[in-house]
């Protein structure tokens, strides 16, 4: 590691979860940049000692040279026991993000990874909060963001997230696939240096509409957005039926793939690469990189975990930052 190596912020995510335990894991590796934990340095030293991982991290210096590893302090409201969410918690961990937010913001952090939080908890508290991404579009004053999963030699962007799917036909309009194919491939090239991204484009219905006899949405939404981004050069595959498009035939020459809707893109990537994925926000103003899983509160503190999908957060994070 040189001097110049990145900092990078990883916030400790829910208390109660598995988010400390990984961060105490993973201060015994070694990565290409100074990793800042951003949480309880009182709750992380206490999962250390329950998962016996020799926790010596010191306390983080704004004012100095960061060392290897090190902790940001962010107290919280009451000491959590594993497993047991506390709504009185949920202030400090959104405190938690708003500080490597501001720090990646003002250029004290290369980027930002983030342990997984438990949505249900902070909005018990009375906060309204949907997720990560949300969250830290409306903090980072982002436009449009996209969620972008990586892992097993696969890309898979959402046109959609969060949504029942009763509701994704009304969502997907030709602005809001147009700005999303914009980020998409605006990131593409300047985060993961890919000069002339080749994206595949899956249909939302079966079969791509079959011609407007499954659903009309191919015809009035997909394909028009397509043409005219094709227009501007982009290399853009598509609507293609989302049961062939993730086959060697059409894969093996894309940079990405963006599905339509949640459920349509990622049960493929997750079966490609759980326990290894990343979770990255694109269209933000800073790098942000996440794990692919839950809080997983049954796991917390008893060591029975697999810290792969942090190890390569913090990795891609890393190189993204570069």
């Amino acid at each position: 590691m040189t001097q110049t190596a990145p900092v990078i912020a990883v916030t400790s995510g829910e208390p109660a979860g598995i988010g400390p335990d990984l961060c105490a894991l993973l201060a015994r590796e070694e990565f290409p940049a100074r990793v800042v934990f951003v949480g309880d340095a009182d709750l992380l030293a206490e999962r250390s000692r329950l998962l016996a991982a020799g926790w010596t991290v010191p306390r983080f210096n704004p004012k100095q040279e960061a060392p290897r590893f090190s902790v940001l302090h962010v107290p919280l409201a009451r000491r959590p026991a594993p497993g047991r969410l506390d709504a009185a918690n949920a202030p400090p961990v959104l405190a938690m993000l708003d500080r490597a937010i501001d720090g990646c913001m003002r250029g004290e952090f290369a980027a930002m990874v983030t342990a997984p939080l438990q949505k249900s908890v902070i909005n018990d508290a009375g906060v309204a909060f949907t997720g990560h991404t949300e969250y830290l579009a409306a903090r980072g004053g982002a436009a449009h963001v996209v969620m972008m999963l990586v892992g097993g030699n696969l890309r898979v962007a959402l046109a959609t997230t969060h949504l029942a799917l009763k509701n994704v036909s009304a969502a997907l309009t030709q602005k809001s696939l147009t700005a999303t194919l914009r980020v998409l491939h605006h990131d593409l090239r300047a985060r993961f240096r890919i000069e002339r991204p080749r994206v595949l484009v899956a249909g939302l219905n079966p079969h791509a509409g079959e011609g407007g006899h499954l659903g009309r949405e191919e015809i009035e939404v997909i394909e028009p957005v397509l043409r005219a981004l094709r227009e501007e050069g982009m290399d853009l595959i598509g609507p293609l039926p989302a049961d062939t498009l993730f086959t060697p035939q059409y894969l093996k020459d894309a940079d990405c793939a963006l599905a339509m809707f949640h459920d349509q893109g990622l049960p493929v990537l997750k079966y490609a690469s759980f326990g290894a994925g990343v979770n990255v926000t694109l269209g933000l103003p800073f790098v942000r990189t996440s794990v692919d899983h839950g809080t997983a509160l049954d796991k917390a503190g008893r060591g029975n975990i697999d810290s792969g999908s942090m190890r390569a957060a913090i990795n891609l994070a890393i190189a993204l930052s570069r």
